[in-house]
């Protein structure tokens, strides 16, 4: 035994033990010249070397067309439909203004609507338990609610309370039976600080065009046209002054508002719509008013029906290139589409094939470090690094180029980043001289154990 480990150490085996030892160790390489495999040749990786290895023909696949598609283009959407023309043009100003005034109207009782603000005040301050810990400690002494768009006010300790469409008088009822039911002092007082609910928009040959609030005190005409500072018109005596209440078109003169206080206090309603103007007559305006209107919401909704037409489409289209792109997905999972593969071997972390990208070209730095193997540095032989790729040319089907990457330099490995792969390209790692006398050693030691025994036991 031993005789045959100095054998070992030397560099010579003897035959007839390691024949009886049944080693099955065989050490994998690369080597040049003509063999059953075919012929080899092996050619170093150099820069030159490189540039004639990516120029041999080779195309990746490409993915299909609908990759390269998105759903948000080329739309087709129709063509916008032309409205019809106006039928009405304004006209000229006429030579005496006609008068026509709505039937008299007295202001309602102002009744709370939604979108008002009230207050709420109560009694900073209590005598008994109770009502410290009632409403007055759940709030300031002063607290402001907007009606909500159900109509109700959501009171600390009470809830909601319905007060929309009531008056004050009907709102302070309520509130103070709410008060009786939850035990709680009904000691308050409610105003309303914010009119929002109900206007009055005035537009035209105004100032400042907007809308004016109407509030507990009735708001007369003359006074409406003050708070949007007055009227613009220079040509006071042909403007006139148009009320549209409840379908119906009204007109005066503007001169007659300032000279006749029974015109400029006129009681305006919530609802009413006063234009200022100095061009129509009071049935043609009624009419170009009304076809403005249709004219716009004609336009309005064939926009809208030609967008919604496009986002349905879209979103169609979209659907359609999501599942097909999914069905690829899932034919290239289960191997029902083509695909190229380089494949790795030898002393590397894990043997694989490595799948080459679609519309691009893999590099053979891609391959090592993309599949996650790697140089292993106690197994690989950096100097032994092998791209075996057979000949495309039926005529030379047998040849095989090994293309030989030396990179024990590390600035070599530059070069793994511009070779490029190609389908069926076989990478090969050398195992490191110590790793193969390694192996070696752990394929005979089991036998020389036996050996040993055996001997020991004659």
């Amino acid at each position: 035994m031993k005789q045959f480990l100095t054998a070992l150490l030397t560099g010579t085996m003897l035959v007839s033990p390691l024949a009886g030892c049944g080693v099955a160790y065989h050490k994998t390489s690369v080597s040049a010249g003509i063999s059953d495999e075919g012929k080899v040749r092996v050619l170093p990786l150099t820069a030159e070397s490189v540039l004639v290895a990516n120029a041999a023909p080779y195309e990746p696949r490409e993915l299909p067309a609908y990759f390269r598609q998105s759903g948000g283009l080329g739309g087709t959407l129709a063509r916008p439909i032309a409205p019809p023309s106006p039928a009405f043009d304004r006209v000229s100003r006429p030579g005496g203004l006609e008068t026509r005034l709505p039937p008299p109207a007295e202001a309602p009782n102002y009744r709370i609507g939604v979108g008002d603000v009230v207050l709420l005040a109560t009694p900073r301050t209590g005598s008994t338990v109770e009502q410290l810990t009632g409403i007055l400690a759940a709030q300031t002494a002063r607290q402001g609610y907007t009606v909500q768009d159900d109509g109700s006010i959501s009171v600390p300790t009470v809830g909601r309370v319905q007060i929309a469409g009531r008056t004050v008088e009907d709102a302070e009822a309520v509130l103070f039976q709410r008060f009786l039911d939850k035990q709680i002092d009904p000691t308050f007082s409610l105003e309303i600080t914010d009119f929002n609910s109900k206007k009055v928009a005035i537009g035209g040959d105004v100032t400042n065009p907007g809308v004016v609030p109407i509030t507990l005190a009735p708001l007369h005409l003359d006074e409406a046209l003050a708070a949007v500072g007055g009227v613009s018109s220079a040509d006071v005596d042909t403007a006139l002054v148009r009320l549209y209440r409840d379908g119906t078109l009204y007109q005066v003169p503007l001169k007659s508002v300032y000279e006749r206080p029974q015109i400029g206090r006129m009681t305006l309603l919530a609802g009413d719509s006063i234009f200022v103007d100095t061009a129509y007559e009071l049935d043609k305006a009624a009419a170009y008013f009304e076809e403005q209107i249709r004219l716009a919401q004609f336009k309005q909704g064939e926009r809208q029906a030609r967008l919604n037409a496009l986002q349905t489409e879209v979103a169609l289209r979209r659907d359609e290139l999501k599942e097909r792109r999914d069905n690829f997905a899932a034919r290239l999972e289960l191997g029902a589409e083509a695909r190229d593969y380089a494949y790795l071997t030898g002393e590397i972390g894990q043997q694989t094939r490595y799948p080459l990208p679609f519309d691009r070209k893999a590099t053979l730095a891609d391959a090592l470090y993309d599949a996650g193997t790697g140089l292993d540095a106690a197994r690989s032989n950096p100097k032994e690094i092998y791209i075996l790729r057979g000949s495309a040319d039926p005529m030379e089907y047998e040849s095989i180029t090994a293309w030989h990457l030396d990179a024990r330099n590390a600035a070599a490995l530059l070069l793994a980043t511009r070779f490029e792969l190609h389908a069926n390209d076989v990478i090969f790692v050398a195992a490191q001289p110590v790793r193969h006398w390694g192996n070696v050693v752990n394929a005979i030691t089991p036998s020389l154990i036996i050996s040993s025994v055996n001997a020991a036991s004659d």
